[in-house]
């Protein structure tokens, strides 16, 4: 534990340190946010705030690599890296041409769904994942492979963006992934995994003294997609997908509000939230600071980690 709790502070205090520097670096650069004119007033005065921050979450990366070079951790490592390629692609786009719409939704998930594919390949035929769906104890069933692998490829491109759609308040998506990663670090019995996920959670802490409201600098989604790729192929990693709508239900939240409001505005010309992700119509409608929300989200979350230990330990684990 201790070989495992001193990296995470050292993550903690290297971002700690590093971040004021990259968010000078951010400005001199004009690598600011644009807001889209259809948000909240609130945010508009967030227009210039310094973009990808998320670049700081790479000291984790780092880190974990020069702790434990093994083959499973450069797996984790790769897996960060490439969904975070996508997510700066987008960023530099939006903050270079001051475009709110970034690059294409399109283009991002031919990516994610190119960078998925090869890893969960590479995850099932060399590092031997396990591809059966455990229910209840030894209870599992086995997809064909090729459907497995259809699944979990849409599974993970589905949650990584439900995930991004988190990153929408100062703070939000640092607070509600701590719980997460903590869930994978107290079930997993594999120190690569133990390790990375305290680290990340080190780092996040750091982060989230600049990143909480309010923010100095905004995550972007060069750190939310890296964020949503790792927790997602943690799922399978651990093999733990029937806990995801559990443990992802804030997530899974925020995607789903973005999806009904979509379908009900087209058959209906009628919104039902508000605002969409989710967590604008808790501030429009309702009034809510983004303090509050962040801090209601971050605290289901947590219940939601609990709720799937709890699972986990007495209904999943032989």
């Amino acid at each position: 534990m201790r070989d495992q709790i001193i990296p995470a502070l050292i993550a903690f205090v290297v971002v700690a340190i590093l971040s004021p520097l990259l968010i000078a670096l951010l400005r001199k650069l004009k690598l600011l946010q644009p807001i889209r004119k259809e948000l909240p007033s609130g945010h508009q005065l967030k227009k210039g705030t310094p973009l990808m921050f998320g670049i700081i979450l790479f000291v984790g990366i780092l880190i974990s690599i020069l702790c434990s070079p093994t083959p499973f951790m450069y797996f984790l490592s790769i897996t960060y890296i490439l969904f975070s390629f996508v997510g700066f692609l987008d960023d530099f786009w939006k903050a270079s041409r001051q475009d709110p719409l970034g690059v294409s939704g399109k283009t991002k998930l031919i990516f994610q769904f190119i960078f998925t594919g090869g890893l969960l390949y590479y995850a099932i035929n060399e590092m031997g994942v396990d591809t059966s769906i455990n229910i209840y104890k030894n209870i599992s069933f086995d997809l064909p492979t090729v459907l497995y692998f259809i699944v979990i490829t849409l599974f993970v491109v589905g949650s990584a963006n439900a995930i991004n759609f988190t990153d929408g308040l100062d703070g939000l998506l640092g607070v509600v992934a701590i719980p997460t990663y903590f869930f994978f670090f107290m079930i997993s019995d594999r120190t690569e995994v133990q390790l990375f996920c305290l680290i990340m959670i080190g780092c996040l802490l750091g982060f989230l003294i600049y990143n909480i409201y309010p923010a100095k600098a905004f995550m972007g989604d060069t750190g939310s997609l890296a964020i949503g790729g790792s927790l997602s192929f943690l799922a399978v990693i651990e093999n733990v997908e029937i806990l995801i709508p559990i443990l992802f239900f804030i997530y899974f939240a925020e995607e789903l509000s973005v999806i009904l409001q979509v379908l009900s505005f087209k058959l209906t010309h009628k919104r039902i939230f508000r605002m969409t992700p989710i967590h604008f119509h808790f501030g429009i409608k309702y009034g809510w600071s983004e303090t509050t929300i962040v801090t209601v989200f971050g605290f289901i979350s947590w219940i939601c980690a609990f709720i799937c230990l709890a699972y986990w330990r007495f209904l999943l684990y032989p």
